[in-house]
């Protein structure tokens, strides 16, 4: 039986909550334990929303103080050790490392007890956090990263700007072992329903931050020219103001709050279509995620109408799962929700080629059998 540590040494990622880094790490330790590997989960933040199927698991937890600056950085790293140190007493026989800074837990792991490692890029952290928040060791976390990179088995990379950021920074002979697997869903759990009777009603899922998009999308439902409803599931820092935005302009808008991963099937039945409307962004280089909320949609049977950025067009075949819009367009989204809205027959068999997507290609059974292919025998 595989002894599988899974680390997640990132202070921002509760193991157990809402956000989407948190259904990530949910759903990977699922599927570990689809393929008969005992998870213990290694962690700094174990939240508190503990899914039923997920309660046996056992997690140890080192916490960081709060805290900005080099002391917290020393934390992490700090952590990192005392984590793999646990791990390794605990006579893993894989590592499965989410990538957070200044953690080398992987590397301390492999190197101590000779097993294959893998280690998940899901950001260019360290730019992330010069830029949004401070960085005070960079050359410390590079360092950091080029030491996990080496001694990993495999890096995967959620998309290609990922992959191509880590490439940039690590050693020539490193290059290879990096590989771009997008993100998956849970074809399971998710599941297509009959739309709800009457006016259709288009979904929004997510936290609620600027780089979602959702006031375009609330400015759209305010032009619209067709019937339809617009359901928002999810809060955060915008929240307040996008609800005052929707009052403003008159636009009816339900807004759930926030919702545990298990609720996620629920908001998304009875819906007719769901919405991703990333903004333009200054510099084209930041819209390097893979979303997960468009592959829910999709396992949902649910046609997307979706900004034309980053990966998305690499996911959303335009006419075929949904509709593609340029980005931080109202009008242009108004219209495209307005088409699909009042065109049934489109919508079904959108919703069909979507759900075929999700489970054919997208599961995150398959998106784990790619990252282990070729070195768990």
């Amino acid at each position: 039986m595989i002894r599988l540590a899974y680390l997640c040494v990132d202070p921002g990622v509760p193991v157990f909550g809402s956000k989407g880094a948190s259904v990530h790490v949910q759903e990977i330790i699922r599927s570990w334990r689809a393929l008969g590997a005992e998870v213990t989960v290694y962690c700094t933040r174990p939240g508190t929303d503990i899914p039923a199927d997920l309660a046996d698991v056992r997690v140890v937890v080192h916490r960081i103080p709060k805290g900005d600056g080099a002391a917290r950085e020393q934390a992490q790293a700090t952590a990192a050790a005392e984590l793999a140190a646990q791990a390794i007493a605990d006579g893993a026989t894989a590592v499965y490392e989410r990538y957070s800074l200044f953690s080398d837990a992987l590397a301390r792991i492999t190197s101590a007890l000779a097993i294959p490692g893998f280690l998940e890029v899901n950001a260019p952290l360290i730019d992330e956090q010069r830029i949004h928040r401070s960085l005070v060791d960079e050359e410390g976390a590079l360092t950091v990263l080029t030491r996990q990179v080496a001694a990993a088995s495999r890096t995967v990379c959620v998309s290609e700007p990922v992959a191509t950021w880590v490439k940039e920074r690590v050693a020539s002979e490193d290059q290879a072992k990096v590989l771009v697997v997008p993100n998956g869903v849970n074809v399971d759990r998710i599941r297509p329903t009959a739309e709800a009777v009457g006016i259709p009603m288009v979904v929004f899922v997510g936290t609620l931050k600027p780089w979602h998009g959702v006031e375009t999308l609330i400015r759209a439902k305010a032009v619209a020219s067709t019937d339809w409803a617009l359901r928002i599931v999810g809060d955060g820092p915008e929240g307040q103001r996008l609800r005052e935005l929707a009052v403003a302009h008159g636009a009816a808008v339900e807004f759930t709050g926030a919702v545990t991963p298990d609720l996620i099937p629920a908001a998304l039945a009875g819906c007719a279509l769901a919405a991703a409307p990333y903004p333009e962004m200054e510099d084209a280089s930041d819209q390097y995620f893979s979303p997960l909320k468009i592959y829910e949609y999709c396992a949902a049977g649910l046609p997307v109408v979706a900004s034309r950025v980053g990966q998305v067009p690499s996911i959303i075949d335009d006419g075929v799962t949904g509709l593609l819009v340029d980005p931080s367009d109202p009008a242009a989204l108004a219209a495209a929700i307005d088409d699909l809205a009042g065109a049934p027959l489109a919508r079904a068999a959108m919703s069909d080629a979507a759900r075929s997507l999700a489970s054919d290609h997208h599961s995150w059974d398959g998106v784990l059998g790619r990252i282990t292919e070729g070195i768990l025998s």
